[in-house]
């Protein structure tokens, strides 16, 4: 079993849940080009690391999320690998692909939705603005773009797919919460 990204979940909104990140490890993929041909590119890279492409020839077991966050026109990815929870960034091999790049990212709050299917960039890009939305008249305060989470393989047939969309969020808990 593909160990995923923990999380804790804090509470239902309408239309999304909060959840508590703790601290994580991600090795990353920047890429230019269209959303799924971005993605793609970006994958080998990744695989190659955690398979041993790294100074210290060390192995990681794939995990669960994929993250994929594009920018506001779409043109540049970040494609990323969430290491798995004992893995600490002061004790990561260096990649040996320059392309491949490592980050720590703090614990945070985030707003999450769930769906299925196959998302193209149009589909993920409304279902994150539905987000913002959402978020912001729930009186909370988003950080930065949404991003997708892709938790199952290419050859799982499409309707099985579970995806997210997720953006960080500010200041929660916020009164009232």
């Amino acid at each position: 079993m593909t160990e995923e990204q923990p999380f804790t979940l804090i509470a239902k909104y309408p239309g999304f849940e909060v959840r508590h990140y703790p601290t994580y490890v991600l090795v990353q993929v920047e890429t230019k080009g269209e959303f799924s041909s971005a993605a793609s590119r970006a994958f080998r890279p990744l695989v190659n690391y955690i398979s041993g492409n790294n100074r210290a020839q060390e192995k990681f077991a794939m995990t669960a999320p994929v993250l994929h966050a594009p920018d506001k026109k779409a043109t540049n990815h970040t494609v990323s690998f969430v290491l798995p929870k004992d893995v600490s960034l002061k004790d990561l091999p260096i990649p040996m692909d320059a392309q491949v790049s490592t980050i720590e990212v703090p614990g945070h709050f985030a707003a999450a939705v769930k769906f299925r299917g196959l998302a193209d960039y149009e589909h993920f890009k409304t279902l994150g603005n539905q987000l913002l939305v959402n978020v912001k008249s729930a009186g909370l305060k988003a950080v930065g773009d949404p991003y997708y989470a892709r938790f199952d393989p290419p050859w799982k047939p499409g309707f099985l797919r579970r995806n997210e969309a997720i953006i960080a969020l500010d200041g929660y808990p916020s009164k009232g919460n």
